[in-house]
């Protein structure tokens, strides 16, 4: 394993583990996959949520402070082929290209739910490629009906998407970034779905929902849903927030409206990571979110859920 990839999989690897599973539903192989011991429910819950927080502290340390990480990036718009400076003992690191070692900045949240926030997630090439798959594919978004499991149009959801084919998913950048979603939320690869890509115009939204399950028919396809990675393809973007009602202990913009609660604000090529299970290994009721309603321009996102199990 490449030394770029050591060091952000050795970090994540305790930063995550008791964040998003109950250790009895997660298999032997994932922790194996982490070079770690099968460990108990108890253990993962106890010293994990500490673990956790701080790890992901000495990851967002390790990049200063924010001006000096504004310097390191040498501006937003990093490129994705490129490392950031001070980085240059790993320019021949294609893990480090890939994991955009030197640009991801993680920043925590909310400890419940749990959400962090990671700065530049993508690079604007990639952005600009997943907006231009989906652009010619669009369709009305639908929501999961809790009755049958399918997918169903509703006033609930107003945005127009699509998914990503099971051939795109072989594509060399798409394999980079779902490589990068994994190693960063520490769920395998093929626990993801698909990637769908959004886009949201003016007016248009998203009410405040769960991503997990509340039926049989998609539990048996892979499993609850553990975990969602939120990805931002666009700038200057009015409104469009996310909006989480159960977060935070303020009140915040949400298309305009002060709401109580915690808003993230869309920034091309920021992700958004946040849990749907608890410690317990239940679903979280506090992971409710929405899109909050544009004012002007386009919102675009793309979104990756993950899995318990191999997602089908």
């Amino acid at each position: 394993m490449a030394s770029a990839m050591k060091i952000v999989f050795g970090l994540l690897t305790f930063v995550t583990a008791g964040m998003i599973i109950d250790s009895s539903k997660l298999s032997g192989q994932f922790f194996r996959s982490c070079g770690m011991k099968f460990l108990t429910g108890s253990l993962v819950r106890n010293t994990g949520a500490l673990l956790q927080l701080s790890f992901i502290r000495k990851l967002e340390d390790s990049y200063g402070s924010e001006s000096s990480f504004r310097r390191t990036l040498g501006g937003r718009n990093s490129g994705s082929g490129q490392l950031g400076r001070g980085y240059s003992h790993w320019a021949y690191d294609k893990e480090a290209v890939t994991l955009r070692i030197g640009y991801v900045k993680p920043e925590i949240v909310s400890w419940s739910p749990r959400i962090i926030l990671l700065h530049s997630f993508l690079s604007p090439e990639e952005c600009d490629y997943l907006r231009a798959i989906a652009l010619p594919r669009l369709q009305i978004s639908t929501v999961v009906d809790a009755k049958t499991g399918k997918g169903i149009k509703s006033n609930v959801r107003t945005s127009s998407g699509m998914f990503l084919s099971h051939e795109e998913r072989s594509f060399p950048m798409i394999q980079a970034i779902e490589k990068r979603m994994s190693v960063y939320s520490q769920v395998p690869v093929e626990n993801g779905e698909l990637i769908q890509v959004l886009r949201y115009e003016k007016n248009q939204f998203y009410k405040p929902h769960h991503d997990y399950f509340s039926d049989t028919f998609n539990l048996k396809r892979g499993g609850q849903r553990v975990a969602t990675m939120l990805m931002y393809l666009s700038d200057n973007v009015e409104g469009g927030e996310t909006y989480f009602p159960m977060a935070g202990t303020g009140e915040c913009s949400c298309g305009g409206k002060m709401v109580k609660g915690l808003c993230i604000k869309p920034a091309k090529g920021d992700a958004v990571l946040f849990w749907s299970m608890g410690l317990d290994g239940e679903s979280d009721p506090n992971s409710i979110h929405g899109g909050c309603e544009v004012l002007g321009g386009e919102k675009w996102s793309a979104t990756k859920w993950m899995r318990e199990k191999v997602a089908n």
